[in-house]
């Protein structure tokens, strides 16, 4: 788990506010939901057998003996909190939420223990259209950050539940054949959820995963006329994609479409957003058959990916102001007119140093904070009503009535 420091906070506050105002713009409303969840919630809807599930969760016992665990995945929680509040019952609802979420991962460039998810999902809705509107949205958000030319589409179809079923069968049957050659995660999935398999990131299993028959190939009609509608109206938006047949998801829950943006500038971790359709999980837990479809986007990926955009430098914002009060009585009237200047101009950053000090020592900290400029109030100044304005990136400088410096700084 990592701090965020000072330092990185202003991609965070930029991603954040693109997200927020691009989920207004389509109409999605913000849902939070508790980080603690009970522990039976994921194991119905990840799957017992996923790795998230069997080896990534923090889990633990709570007092009167309730299996509680802290959420490592968006979607259930709010599938969970939209059947127990009748949000989802003969409704369309547009959901979007953004968190902290928990996995015990092995920590990796841009992958963390505690990470912070964005995620969207629309309820009631049965057609490829959504789909393709989530990936627009997704679309937008990487040309808003820059980074449009650095992610890839990949989309693919895993069907009906009985094409999925037919095809399992003929996955078991190939995979045996090479069982020898399985690595122990797969020997483990490949009679209990072989699909998993061709989600393996092993190399040593890259070779025999690419010449397993190919799911598409078996695809019911209906899923099949859906997934052509879907390239249809990507090809009609101009978003480019590739057909990636292998692309599985690690979560038990989606059918049909599954969608994932990658990238090949973060190494092993290329995923930066993915999701699907699940149609069933509303029905599985509890709720109303309703079709639903979404994805989730891991924000310390995206602000790697953001670091080398042209944007990057434009979003390490720098201190506006430094005010240097010379003696006592330039320190009561500082602080009182460095009040006046952040009521009358509330978006500039202003420091005054209330620490005393020598003129010498406290230019030397204006200087080093990266003000733009240094407000200079000593005992000449409060006896003419003035200010100096010392522009520290410049060799200029400046007096002016102190009734004048909101009018100055405000330029």
């Amino acid at each position: 788990m990592n701090d965020i420091l000072p330092k990185e906070i202003d991609y965070w506050h930029f991603i954040e506010s693109a997200l927020r105002e691009l989920a207004n713009s389509y109409g999605y409303a913000e849902i939070r939901t508790p980080i603690l969840e009970k522990t039976k919630l994921f194991q119905r809807s990840i799957g017992e057998i996923t790795d998230i599930v069997s080896k990534e969760m923090y889990t633990f016992d709570d007092r009167d003996g309730t299996s509680l665990t802290m959420r490592p995945e968006g979607t259930a929680a709010v599938v969970r909190a939209g059947i127990e509040n009748g949000l989802f019952y003969n409704q369309i609802q547009r959901l979007w939420y953004l968190g902290p979420f928990f996995r015990h991962e092995r920590p990796q460039r841009g992958r963390y223990r505690q990470f912070f998810q964005f995620g969207l999902e629309a309820v009631g809705i049965a057609g490829p259209e959504i789909e393709v509107e989530q990936i627009l949205f997704n679309a937008r958000l990487w040309q808003r950050l820059g980074i449009a030319n650095k992610v890839t589409l990949q989309i693919n179809s895993l069907g009906s539940l009985e094409a999925r079923n037919k095809y399992r069968d003929i996955l078991v049957e190939y995979f045996s054949e090479y069982e020898a050659e399985l690595d122990e995660d797969s020997k483990s999935r490949l009679h209990r959820n072989p699909l998993r398999i061709l989600d393996s990131k092993n190399p040593a299993m890259q070779e025999l995963i690419e010449a397993a028959p190919d799911l598409l190939e078996y695809l019911d009609d209906a899923s099949l006329e859906k997934f052509e509608r879907l390239k249809e109206l990507l090809t009609a938006a101009g978003i480019e994609f590739e057909i990636n047949s292998r692309l599985v998801r690690g979560l038990d829950y989606y059918s049909e479409t599954v969608f994932e943006w990658v990238t090949e500038e973060l190494g092993a971790q290329g995923t930066v957003s993915a999701g699907g359709r699940y149609d069933s999980l509303i029905k599985q837990l509890g709720g109303q058959a309703s079709p639903a479809v979404g994805f989730a986007m891991g924000l310390e990926r995206i602000i790697e990916l953001l670091k080398t955009s042209e944007l990057a430098s434009s979003l390490q914002k720098s201190l506006d102001g430094y005010f240097i009060m010379v003696g006592a009585e330039a320190q009561k009237h500082g602080l009182l007119l460095a009040e006046q200047i952040r009521t009358e101009i509330p978006g500039l950053s202003l420091v005054c140093n209330v620490q005393g000090g020598s003129f010498k020592n406290q230019f030397k900290k204006a200087d080093k904070s990266g003000a733009r400029i240094a407000l200079i109030l000593g005992d000449d100044e409060l006896n003419s009503s003035s200010i100096t304005v010392k522009y520290l990136r410049e060799n200029k400088q400046e007096t002016v009535k102190q009734d004048n410096i909101i009018k100055l700084l405000s330029i």
